[in-house]
């Protein structure tokens, strides 16, 4: 998750350009990265391997999605893989806010049916 948080818990974890909080549920990361400025615009850098794996992120991310929602209160669906094909799901907002949501659906862990939220906004 990249944005503001609503529930983050811990002090934030930072390496290079990129800040991590954690939540009360394992997994999810509210992530906040650096954006540099000058005359001609601006630049952040959204991902750097190694910056995340730094502040305790070594998930592989193998696919880079962008959807548009043009009407206000659209609604998108829960995702969920189990193993053997997890998936980690980076979450950014280029344009407007959206109110991200992460629930606990693994029944052995202690926060099962436990979710967390962020605003996150560009």
């Amino acid at each position: 998750m990249l944005g503001d948080a609503m529930a983050t818990i811990g002090e934030p974890r930072r390496a290079g350009n990129v800040e991590a909080r954690g939540f009360a549920i394992e997994g999810p990361v509210l992530i906040s990265v650096r954006r540099f400025a000058d005359a001609r615009g601006a630049i952040t850098e959204t991902y750097n391997a190694r910056d995340f794996a730094a502040v305790g992120i070594a998930d592989s991310f193998v696919q880079d999605n962008q959807s548009i929602s043009t009407q206000i209160g659209t609604l998108r669906g829960l995702h969920f893989q189990t193993p053997p094909h997890p998936q980690g799901k980076l979450v950014r907002v280029l344009r407007g806010r959206i109110l991200d949501v992460a629930v606990d659906l693994r029944r052995a862990s202690p926060t099962y049916g436990q979710h967390v939220a962020a605003e996150l906004s560009g």
